[in-house]
């Protein structure tokens, strides 16, 4: 099937965000080849619709920089190594991906040559037309921010149209729906009230970008099959986030 005889997607090109916990599966830490494979197999049919796409992953399930500064180790040092365990993970995913036969690029904000290419704007735009995926990791080369800020940083100077960020819901509630049976899913959530109620979406500096670029968010479940694709076709269940 050709990529005309495929339904048009809504987006042309996105930014999928995802944790590094979605990528260890049930073993509680690491990374899950099957897991890792199973959000690979996502991103290449969202790929064959046409859609040009970018990546940022967490690097939660290996190091996370916030923990390592709470046990006592310097905050900096330890968003460092949080930074590095994001490359890891995008390393996993351009592997997966490749396996795939979808070409892929990882561009890190920390150079790190001999493993992937430094994070350059014009470079990275030019990966996306001529169809690879981009995988950005190494957050923002800072330390303090997170890769929620990261995603969002980098989808805005990519000009993507939206930001998908797949968790284990699928969608924004009122409260978390894995604890308290009652939760109310939104369809809709303006950026304002996802701050003033403290949703558990994406932290303030990443609202507050996407806010202040028109930069939707889409909310959606990482383990429905076919969740992402299908929301590019216009179904699927999902919240979005916008003014």
């Amino acid at each position: 099937m050709s990529k005309s005889d495929l339904p048009q997607p809504s987006f042309k090109r996105v930014m999928l965000k995802i944790s590094g916990e979605a990528l260890m599966g049930e073993q509680g830490y690491g990374l899950h080849p099957p897991t890792v494979e199973s959000i690979a197999d996502e991103v290449k049919s969202v790929h064959e619709l046409g859609v040009e796409i970018c990546m940022v992953i967490g690097g939660g399930n290996i190091f996370r920089g916030l923990q390592g500064s709470a046990q006592g180790m310097e905050r900096t040092t330890a968003d460092y190594m949080g930074m590095l365990a994001t490359v890891m993970n995008a390393l996993a995913m351009q592997s997966a991906l490749e396996a795939r036969n979808v070409f892929t690029r990882v561009l890190s904000a920390i150079p790190m040559d001999q493993v992937c290419e430094p994070y350059i704007r014009r470079r990275a735009v030019r990966h996306l037309e001529k169809e690879r995926v981009c995988i950005f990791a190494a957050g923002t080369g800072n330390p303090y921010f997170t890769t929620d800020t990261a995603a969002t940083l980098r989808a805005s100077e990519m000009a993507c149209e939206a930001i998908f960020k797949g968790t284990q819901v699928d969608g924004v509630y009122d409260k978390d729906p894995l604890k308290f049976s009652g939760a109310r899913r939104f369809d809709k959530v303006s950026y304002s009230d996802v701050l003033a109620k403290r949703l558990a979406v994406m932290d303030a500096s990443a609202i507050a970008l996407a806010r202040d670029n028109g930069l939707p968010i889409i909310v959606f479940s990482l383990g429905q099959a076919g969740g992402f694709k299908g929301i590019l076709a216009g179904s699927g269940t999902y919240t979005t986030v916008s003014e």
